[in-house]
């Protein structure tokens, strides 16, 4: 294989395919970090599938995640996945890429590209210049857990979606025009409202060579510069995690600690050196930036809002939500009276079972409204003791959430997609959960796995 390939950090990697006898519909199941707040939904799908074979039974849904640590469910877990092997409810197929078409009720198309990605070129920190990066600031805190499911596990089954910059639409679009030339793996109607998948698995040796080579030309160093404005202490940025930020970095820490006792000859083909990853260009239509919301729990909301008053945010509050969004633009329009070198005002509206409200920042502390939101939810955290944050994809869901009492429901705006990319590379990752990419019953579903333990 030609050395472009490591240039770019990527690799073929050899797919595990439920064998074709089982029901796709039950086996794919949706990203674990979702409805951590909405258990019911998790009751629903493990009323769906039962004991037919299903990816519900290889991972470990967030809302279950406790304090103790659930070593019980992931020792099944590991179970579960050897027995898969065994019995021959996986397949493995040849070494290629897949070309996948997601379809749901709110956007009728979402294109992707299944590949490996060297975790050698990732590095998750803040001040990072690797060429794969995260997006968001990451919490120590929660790669424990994450690291410790995967730790044992002789399989991994992405849920990770990253992100390209591709104005031109070089690397992912053009393999559509040549879906007669490959093998269809899968097409079928995803449970709980997911929509549709189809899938393509390309093998073919030019065809996954024309992919590398356009992802280097991205990646060349005078475009790069051109392209972000940037001197040549940047360092190169051609992939950004887009969703499941915590489960790449939980797979480069277990990478990292398998180096400190693998034998050097094993580290360059060493499986669990590579991620399972979803390539998705940012400009594709069906790439939608969705704001990600917060609720606050088990706190009374009359003191809360207080303690925000006493932090220097304004806090608004009123009978109807008509009366908020007319003061909302009031406060709008009046930003434009303002000289050009005041900070920009920002305004996120919430609920409370009693209520509409508004909080104004006048001096926000980041540029963007859910920075200045989390620093501040953060700070109160420290008084609060009982308080829980949780980070909720659409605003119907906040509304039922923050109509219960001792809960507030935080609105936030959506971010543009297009500043992503020169946002990381200016100033480093955003703050965490700063956008999600579409709905939740848009976030990819589980259905491929690879090897990442060597086997016997």
């Amino acid at each position: 294989m030609n050395t472009t390939y490591e240039t770019v950090g990527l690799a073929v990697p050899q797919i595990l395919l439920p064998a074709k006898d089982i029901d796709l519909h039950s086996w794919s199941v949706i990203a674990v970090d979702q409805y951590t707040s909405q258990p019911e939904y998790w009751q629903q799908v493990a009323l769906h599938t039962g004991d037919n074979p299903s990816t519900l039974h290889l991972v470990l849904p967030e809302v279950y995640l406790n304090s103790q640590g659930n070593d019980k469910e992931i020792n099944q877990i590991n179970q579960n996945m050897n027995t898969y092997l065994s019995a021959g409810i996986l397949r493995k197929t040849s070494p290629g890429f897949v070309l996948i078409d997601r379809s749901t009720p709110i956007n009728p198309s979402r294109k992707g590209l299944l590949v490996a990605l060297d975790l050698e070129q990732y590095d998750f920190s803040a001040a990072s210049q690797s060429l794969i990066r995260a997006t968001e600031g990451t919490v120590l805190d929660r790669l424990p857990p994450r690291v410790k499911i995967r730790q044992d596990a002789p399989l991994e089954v992405p849920h990770i979606l990253i992100l390209i910059d591709d104005p031109q639409k070089t690397v992912i679009e053009p393999l559509f025009d040549k879906t007669a030339d490959f093998e269809k793996i899968y097409d079928f109607d995803l449970m709980q409202g997911g929509g549709h998948i189809t899938g393509w698995h390309i093998q073919q040796l030019s065809v996954l060579d024309a992919v590398a080579n356009a992802l280097a030309h991205l990646a060349e160093r005078d475009l790069f510069q051109k392209k972000y404005n940037t001197d040549k202490n940047k360092g190169t940025l051609l992939y950004a995690a887009g969703d499941g930020n915590h489960s790449l970095a939980s797979a480069k820490t277990h990478w990292e600690n398998i180096k400190q006792t693998a034998k050097a000859s094993d580290l360059a083909t060493h499986p669990a050196r590579y991620a399972l990853v979803e390539l998705v260009n940012i400009h594709d239509e069906g790439v939608i930036f969705e704001p990600i919301h917060r609720v606050v729990f088990n706190v009374d909301t009359d003191e809360f809002l207080a303690d925000i008053a006493k932090e220097g945010v304004e806090v608004l509050q009123f009978d109807h939500v008509k009366a908020l969004q007319k003061e909302k633009k009031r406060l709008e329009g009046s930003i434009k009276t303002l000289s050009e070198d005041a900070p920009a005002m920002q305004f996120i509206p919430f609920l409370t079972y009693t209520g509409h409200g508004m909080l104004v920042f006048r001096t926000p502390t980041h540029t963007l409204p859910v920075g200045s939101l989390q620093k501040l939810l953060d700070k109160l955290a420290k008084k609060h003791n009982n308080m829980e944050i949780d980070y909720i994809h659409g605003k119907d869901v906040v509304s039922e959430l923050a109509s219960k009492k001792d809960n507030i429901g935080f609105y936030l705006p959506p971010m543009n997609k297009n500043d992503l990319f020169r946002t990381i590379i200016h100033d480093g990752p955003l703050p965490r959960k700063t956008f999600s990419m579409g709905e939740a019953e848009e976030k990819r579903y589980y259905l491929e796995s690879r090897i990442i333990k060597p086997l016997p």
